[in-house]
């Protein structure tokens, strides 16, 4: 049966292949053939593993009990294959908490190896990435806490990295970023945004006061809703501008040196409560704008606080990882 777990308040659906096709499901064998044929099964899966129960939606709630699915693994050793199944029935490229979550359910079924680095491979169906993407996971401590550093490899950097079309430059500290007509037309405030690709295709608006940081309340507002989701979604559901393929839309404020406050609204999913590539991609443009030196970084978003460490070399971030922790619940 699925399994939900959370990290730092995004949640997840775990479920295995074999599980879907026992409850009528039919999801190829090969994680490959499930990414490119899942307009077939994943609105079915959405539906059986994260519908709410009868009665039991509580008021103000989401459309679903959770943030999507994690399908897998496909096998019983690594390297293991897994979908990221969006509720909209999508599939994302990565998601730093799904990653965790999914290394906790490995660890529950006693497959994740006890010491040393695991490959994870999430298959997906975008055709401006490499599929599968890769991530290595390894079990740790931080500040006595048990969990996982997850190594989301080499970010890049500005709109071709995350194929956005349309949109003008502007300066900030002496980098040059990007001016997201659709975002400043929501909020004056919105005028200057990094674009970043870390697995997924990210785009980080700098703000100078909290003010400016949208809360998921407001950003659940039909008003600023059918905005962000015009500019984050890929077409039918959005526009596809400034990214034909979406995008994901994160909001940073420096509060305090090596920290950062953020907020998320996600594509194929909306305003959520954290996120660990938003995270990631939040760290990674505050280090360009001058605003974080190398190192580690805390991200701090209504879901909790995300450990970020970032690698420099030649004058460049050359790699960024995520430490996360998961629960089951219930």
């Amino acid at each position: 049966m699925a399994r939900m777990y959370d990290a730092r308040g995004n949640i997840y659906m775990v479920v295995a292949p074999d599980e879907l096709r026992r409850n009528g499901i039919d999801i190829p064998d090969q994680a490959s053939h499930a990414a490119q044929t899942h307009e077939a099964w994943a609105a079915a899966a959405i539906e059986n593993c994260c519908g709410w129960a009868p009665g039991s939606q509580p008021p103000g709630s989401k459309d679903h009990c959770s943030d999507g699915l994690l399908v897998g693994p496909f096998q019983s050793s690594p390297p293991f294959d897994l979908l990221i199944v969006n509720t909209d029935g999508t599939l994302a490229e990565r998601s730093g908490n799904g990653l965790t979550i999914f290394s906790q359910a490995l660890g529950d079924q006693g497959l994740l190896p006890k010491s040393g680095a695991c490959l994870l491979r999430v298959h997906h169906d975008k055709v401006d990435v490499l599929s599968p993407g890769e991530a290595s996971v390894k079990p740790a401590q931080v500040e006595g806490v048990q969990g996982f550093w997850l190594d989301l490899g080499k970010p890049s950097f500005g709109p071709q990295a995350v194929s956005a079309d349309g949109v003008e430059s502007v300066a900030f500290n002496g980098r040059e970023l990007s001016h997201v007509q659709p975002l400043s037309s929501l909020n004056a405030a919105w005028s200057r945004s990094q674009f970043t690709r870390v697995g997924n295709p990210h785009c980080v608006t700098l703000v100078d006061d909290a003010g400016a940081l949208p809360s998921n309340e407001q950003m659940r507002q039909t008003g600023l809703s059918e905005g962000l989701t015009r500019i984050a979604y890929a077409m039918p559901t959005g526009a596809g501008k400034p990214c034909p393929a979406g995008v994901n839309l994160q909001w940073a404020m420096l509060e305090s040196e090596g920290r950062v406050v953020a907020r998320v609204f996600e594509r194929g999913e909306g305003p959520t409560a954290s996120s660990g590539t938003s995270a990631s991609a939040v760290a990674c443009a505050a280090w360009r704008v001058g605003w974080v030196k190398a190192g580690e970084v805390k991200v701090v978003m209504p879901g909790g606080t995300a450990p970020i460490l970032l690698e420099e070399s030649d004058g460049g971030l050359s790699r960024v990882s995520l430490f996360g922790t998961a629960r089951l619940m219930g």
